[in-house]
């Protein structure tokens, strides 16, 4: 047997021993006695048979879900086996809360808008464009790739954004002849591939795929309607502070070694002759793309105006701007093409996610986990709080090593929390709603760090030595974000 075979055996094995012992940890909690009810200033907060049953249930699918035993999407299907298995809910009312919701025909939507995107070759030519604005100088290159990434993650997913970015700056870095692992632009440019995305995915709910989740957690769980514009009023203003400061930082960890770019300005140009004018369809695309984001900033507007006659929500707009561009005469993608690009295993990820979410809420888990993760954090100060939860999600974000899956578990908990303090629930679920996304410190923490990566230009470590200063960054961004516009809306207390 040849080293490779061993390897993968030894792999498969240990897979087995990972879902072995995720089986016995959820069997070992769901035999636990009822703990003691947690009393604390006059509040008494018990933890139900069902309760416990579903903290077993999330702990099984955490263990999994970490260490990838089997895929995100298979374990999604486990957990809505079983709730009703362990007597939770019923088999219907599960898929209802899953399936059901009108969130997942938004993240299909935004999942086919990016394919289409992509395809279409719009990226590639927004690139070019940006690299004529900011010329040679490798200060100014990094700068622009985080500018790009960030504005274009605003409205399609973070890793095809990752995607579209990764092979031009490879093309830079190879003409300018910098070697993997030995050049600091090299190492800068790579990461503001990932960077760039994570700053744009938090500024819009399409931006990432724990945003419309969050949107759906705070409408079932705390009867809150957030916008597509109330979205961007924090998440937008944190993302243009993350950008500058992102970049800053970059330079100095990072401080490249070539001043300016072997290209002259006229070769950029020359790149951009060579694609020629825009194509049909990447004026398709554009139009649709156009239109869909159109309809989401001006649908609360409408909404208001009209008294609540004309709705458009945002669910709809963007299955709408998705299903456009497979209509004859317009015909972007095909099925085929969209089957390839859609992550559908992320989409039975959040189908999983919410039930098992919304099951741990109503049974008073939730509560439960509230007070025992976090009941002090009702007596820190209002102007530190938001700080405080953004590292916090953080450091889960490093154990979950998922976006979806850190925004599943730990939303529906700060919701329950808030209702306990009597705070307002947006204030307290959305920096942890940011954060979700925001993940600096791990390559492994998102495909959008591994896309880069995969380019050998740096190392974890590199990545990581600059991941923790920017993860105190983006705290500072998005707590003086929060207070700031939920000082004005008179939210945040």
């Amino acid at each position: 047997m040849d080293k490779p075979q061993r390897h993968g055996m030894v792999r498969e094995s240990r897979k087995v021993w990972f879902v072995f012992a995720a089986v016995v940890l959820m069997l070992f909690i769901y035999v636990l006695p009822t703990p003691t009810p947690i009393e604390r200033n006059g509040t008494v907060v018990e933890l139900t048979v069902a309760g416990k049953s579903c903290i077993a249930i999330l702990a099984f699918a955490v263990v999994l879900w970490v260490t990838e035993a089997v895929p995100f999407a298979v374990t999604s299907l486990f957990v809505v086996l079983l709730i009703p298995v362990f007597g939770i809910a019923d088999y219907r009312s599960v898929v209802r809360v899953g399936f059901g919701d009108p969130i997942i025909t938004f993240f299909i939507g935004v999942l086919v808008l990016s394919a289409g995107f992509r395809r279409s070759g719009l990226g590639t030519r927004l690139v070019y464009h940006i690299l004529r604005r900011v010329g040679n100088r490798t200060d100014r290159v990094i700068l622009g790739f985080l500018f790009v990434g960030a504005m274009l993650s605003m409205w399609i997913t973070d890793m095809a954004v990752a995607a579209i970015l990764l092979p031009l700056g490879m093309g830079l870095l190879k003409d300018a002849r910098v070697k993997p692992l030995k050049s600091n632009f090299g190492k800068a440019l790579m990461i503001s591939c990932a960077w760039g995305p994570l700053f744009g995915g938090i500024a819009t709910p399409a931006g990432c795929g724990p945003n419309p989740i969050a949107i759906s957690y705070l409408k079932r769980l705390a009867g809150l309607d957030i916008s597509f514009l109330t979205w961007m009023s924090i998440g937008f203003p944190a993302t243009l502070m993350m950008i500058p400061l992102g970049w800053l930082l970059l330079l100095k960890i990072f401080p490249p070694e070539i001043e300016r770019l072997p290209i002259e300005p006229h070769e950029i140009e020359e790149s951009l002759r060579d694609l020629g004018p825009l194509t049909s369809t990447e004026i398709k695309t554009l139009m649709i793309f156009l239109v869909t984001v159109s309809l989401w900033l001006i649908s609360p507007i409408a909404k208001n105006l009209s008294h609540g006659t004309i709705d458009l929500p945002i669910q709809a707009v963007a299955l709408f701007g998705g299903t456009t561009l497979f209509l004859p005469k317009i015909r972007v993608l095909s099925w085929k093409e969209a089957e390839q690009d859609v992550d559908w295993g992320g989409i039975l990820l959040i189908v999983a996610g919410l039930s098992l979410g919304m099951m741990v809420y109503e049974t008073g888990a939730a509560q439960w986990l509230a007070w025992v993760l976090m009941g002090r954090i009702g007596s820190i100060h209002f102007v530190l709080r938001p700080f405080v939860i953004v590292v916090m999600v953080a450091l889960l974000h490093l154990v979950f090593s998922s976006n979806t899956v850190t925004g599943t578990i730990i939303l529906p908990i700060l919701i329950a929390l808030a209702r306990a303090f009597q705070l307002d629930a947006w204030s307290i679920a959305g920096p942890a709603a940011f954060t979700a996304s925001l993940a600096f410190i791990l390559v492994t923490e998102t495909p959008t760090n591994v896309i880069p990566y995969a380019s050998g230009y740096f190392t974890i470590r590199d990545m990581a030595k600059a991941g923790v200063w920017m993860t105190l960054i983006a705290a500072f961004c998005v707590a003086v974000s929060v207070l700031s516009i939920g000082t004005l809306r008179g939210s945040y207390r």
